[in-house]
């Protein structure tokens, strides 16, 4: 029965407190529940700020002289550059998931640590706009780490592609808050590009040796993403080829050994980098495919092969994921 008593009370408190109203008033509540303001057993006056106190009580802090300011950003300024110059040059997609996480965890912290300080007057709304700023591509980045891990986004470029927005809005707060008073807050060394969707034509051949065999391998790609087929032999890539979705293509002059055969699909092929940007997989067929040819007194004998990228009923060979790292671009 204790938690009546409580209620009693209280509503007691909000009764005896609305009849004080009344009577010193003169006034009576036209309707509505009565309500009480101000702070419980006080008089009901507003506390009065006192010399170096805030209106909480607690004392306000001294805004940074510039040079103080300048120093707080400076140490900052070198691990933010150097965590998104860093992302821009990763190539691989383990390498690019640790630098978007270092870079996020870089940013993060700096917006904390800025968010702290009273900066000199002048540039209070600068400074804002660029804690704000940091933030804003740090909590991108928590987005975007999610998006290499599920291989959505696969190269820097993409990645600097989907924080264009963000990086922009950042570049542009710290030029301002350095042009308010050569404050250190230009931290974006790199220019993020557009969401692009290259593509070659099909049957393009991004690498290729001698291919003077009597064999030859066709490629079914009926998927939905474009591909790029490359054959290994021993150690080596023969040759590297680019399919289309929808399309097949045959590789002709295939020379007698055995192969091994991987393939990517993506969208938005980078040339320069050899690989998708986006949405990215790799794979291998499982199962060596050999090309022999054969002399006998009256014919020459030899393999041709056909492969599909998508899967098929009654196909006889299994594939399997490839870590990105080991996939022979």
């Amino acid at each position: 029965m204790a938690t009546p008593r409580l209620i009693s009370s209280v509503l007691v408190l909000a009764t005896l407190t609305t009849l004080g109203a009344c009577s010193s008033g003169g006034l009576s509540p036209t309707g509505g529940e009565p309500r009480v303001t101000g702070v419980a057993g006080g008089d009901g006056a507003v506390p009065q700020t006192g010399p170096g106190e805030s209106s909480s009580g607690g004392p306000t802090t001294a805004a940074l002289t510039p040079e103080a300011y300048k120093s707080e950003l400076e140490s900052r300024k070198k691990a933010m550059t150097d965590a998104i110059t860093a992302l821009a040059g990763a190539r691989g997609l383990k390498a690019l998931d640790q630098r978007v996480g270092r870079a996020e965890e870089e940013l993060a912290g700096a917006a904390d640590a800025l968010s702290a300080l009273t900066p000199p007057e002048a540039v209070r709304a600068q400074h804002e706009t660029y804690v704000t700023s940091l933030r804003d591509v740090a909590t991108e980045l928590g987005a975007t780490s999610g998006k290499v891990g599920a291989h959505d986004l696969c190269t820097s470029s993409a990645v600097l592609a989907d924080l264009g927005d963000k990086l922009d809005a950042l570049d542009e707060a710290g030029k301002a808050l350095q042009s308010a008073g050569d404050y250190p807050a230009d931290v974006v060394s790199v220019k993020a590009g557009k969401r692009q969707s290259r593509r070659l034509s099909n049957g393009s051949f991004i690498r290729r040796s001698t291919l003077n065999g009597r064999s030859s391998l066709e490629i079914d790609n009926g998927g939905t993403l474009d591909a790029v087929v490359t054959v290994v032999k021993g150690k080596s890539k023969v040759f590297s080829v680019y399919v289309r979705k929808k399309a097949k293509f045959k590789v002709k002059g295939v020379r007698d050994g055995s192969y091994k055969i991987y393939f990517t699909h993506g969208a938005d092929w980078d040339g320069k980098n050899k690989a998708f940007t986006r949405n990215c997989s790799f794979e291998r067929f499982e199962k060596t495919v050999k090309f022999k040819t054969t002399f006998t007194a009256t014919q020459i004998l030899w393999h041709d092969w056909r492969i599909t990228l998508h899967s098929i009923s009654g196909g006889n060979v299994r594939t399997s994921e490839v870590d990105p790292d080991d996939f022979p671009g």
